[in-house]
């Protein structure tokens, strides 16, 4: 297990990242804004993809705002991965995450599951208990 520790704007992000298969899950805690949390989940997406990575489940239920930029870098991350063959599904995504990305008419991109386990099956994984 990897884990990021970032300071954005008064919120610690923290990135926990767990390989399961060939499905990466990624479980964001705090603001995906501009700052420390889109930085390091970016830097956490490229380390990945240089390993080969191209499923990533991402579990954002303790995600309680997404800012454009937060928005931009899953598009951009997205589109990267479908192009290999793989994609993003989030995970438990906030009320407010939802309204946000069907605001911006991206919401439907994604795949979403209501949890970790669910969303590995969508890419033929089990979960494994960490």
């Amino acid at each position: 297990m990897l884990e990021i520790l970032g300071f954005s704007g008064g919120a610690l992000v923290d990135v926990n990242v767990i390989t399961h298969g060939s499905a990466t899950l990624i479980r964001l805690r705090g603001s995906l804004k501009l700052g420390s949390g889109v930085e390091d989940l970016a830097k956490t997406f490229e380390m990945l993809y240089q390993q080969g990575q191209k499923k990533f489940v991402l579990s954002i239920a303790e995600v309680p705002m997404i800012d454009s930029s937060g928005i931009g870098l899953l598009v951009r991350s997205h589109t990267h991965c479908v192009k290999q063959g793989g994609g993003i599904t989030l995970v438990q995504p906030s009320k407010f995450a939802i309204q946000t990305l069907q605001l911006v008419g991206v919401f439907r991109l994604f795949q979403v599951a209501d949890s970790e386990a669910k969303g590995l099956e969508g890419f033929g994984e089990k979960a494994v208990s960490a």
